[in-house]
């Protein structure tokens, strides 16, 4: 028996990555600079890939496959980082396909671009692409996401090229500023047109969104140390939650205020693992400065439309399933939110499902506009992607 209820597509899994996963991808020289994704000594060392390993190769820990598909979480989980394994994930939770992202890559790739380490973060992007495409080859269902750093834009420009000939299924950029210019600079509209004629969507995703988006002043408070959300000291706590939205929506801000939502109508942009109850806020502030500056601002007065219908048009976002995903769909409209498993992160809980129907059941949210959650509105993100795998993009009435 599978886990979905209906037919839904999953719009945000990862890849839990062995410590060497780069190696046969990486040239010697940025190995040398770059040895490990992550270290036996830091917080992933605790889970023991080799102990994994043998367990996930035992029938009687196997057997418990279906039994614990939602509840075995990182290494311990189906799939998560034996890609062989992944398949017999995806049949038991039953989804139409997955946006599949690495967990520990990307951020540093993001972070040596945003600090000016233009070249390294190049060359981690381009092994990045070599090992997730590598890795999700095994099922079509597999959407894989290569990470795209913006600080040189002219290799930006060139990455995405080589990663949709590649075949990726989606281009994660960084949340932040890139270093030196705005996400919007009109350098980067090639960027936008390969993936506009490509039908292969831009993403923003949670990855490294918690280093610097606070002063560490914020957390001198007299008090004693909170536990972060895993048990550590030192990741994710409710004070971090609750700034990761905010780099997002600046970015977001510069796309739409700047016109490239604008001047590329078939780009779309997914806003995954962020959260979505700030949207509609935001929504209304875009409208707010519309109206307040557009008498001064020529970009503003070529806008056709107005910001948050732009955003309305092009941009899917996912809620967290602890939020009022019910209100979320009520206050942007039903064509925006999509279902995601978080799989198999701790984060996504043991039933996500279950924590977004009793959201949706309270709101009343009708039938159609929860088709649009599991189905629709991930299709409108992905069509070609899923045509050309494939893979289901209608369902019968």
């Amino acid at each position: 028996m599978v886990y979905a209820t209906r037919p839904m597509h999953d719009a945000d899994s990862h890849i839990m990555e062995e410590p060497d996963w780069l190696h046969p991808y990486l040239d010697p020289a940025v190995r040398e600079r770059f040895p490990y994704v992550w270290h036996a000594s830091e917080e992933p060392g605790r889970w023991g890939i080799e102990r994994e390993r043998r367990r996930h190769a035992d029938p009687a820990y196997r057997a418990q496959d279906e039994a614990q598909i939602n509840l075995r979480k990182n290494f311990a989980a189906t799939g998560s980082f034996i890609s062989a394994d992944r398949p017999r994930a995806l049949d038991l939770l039953g989804f139409e396909s997955q946006l599949v992202f690495d967990t520990f890559t990307s951020a540093p790739v993001l972070r040596f671009d945003r600090d000016g380490e233009t070249g390294l973060a190049v060359a981690l992007a381009r092994a990045q692409r070599r090992a997730v495409v590598d890795w999700c080859s095994v099922d079509p269902r597999l959407l894989p996401v290569c990470v795209l750093p913006l600080g040189d834009m002219d290799a930006a420009a060139q990455l995405a090229q080589e990663a949709i000939d590649a075949g990726a299924a989606a281009l994660q950029i960084p949340q932040y500023c890139p270093p030196g210019h705005s996400p919007s600079h009109v350098g980067l509209d090639r960027v936008w047109s390969m993936c506009e004629e490509a039908g292969v969507p831009v993403l923003l995703h949670v990855a490294g969104a918690g280093e610097n988006v606070m002063p560490k002043q914020y957390f001198e408070n007299g008090r004693p140390p909170v536990p972060d959300f895993h048990g550590g000291d030192t990741n994710f706590k409710s004070l971090d939650y609750m700034s990761i939205p905010m780099p997002v929506a600046q970015t977001l801000h510069a796309l739409v205020i700047d016109n490239v939502l604008q001047d590329h109508p078939g780009l779309r942009i997914g806003v995954i693992e962020l959260g979505a109850s700030w949207v509609p806020g935001m929504m209304r502030m875009l409208d707010s400065a519309f109206e307040a500056f557009r008498r001064n601002e020529e970009r503003l007065q070529r806008m056709d439309l107005k910001p948050s219908e732009y955003v309305r048009r092009q941009v899917r976002v996912t809620p967290y399933p602890h939020e009022d995903t019910g209100w979320i769909v009520a206050n942007t409209g039903d064509g925006m939110c999509m279902f995601s498993s978080d799989y198999p992160h701790v984060e996504g809980g043991r039933n996500p499902i279950a924590r977004f129907e009793r959201s949706l059941d309270a709101a009343a949210t009708p039938p159609a506009a929860r088709r649009a959650f599991y189905f629709d509105n991930f299709v409108d993100l992905m069509r070609p992607v899923l045509e050309r795998r494939g893979l289901r993009t209608r369902l019968t009435a």
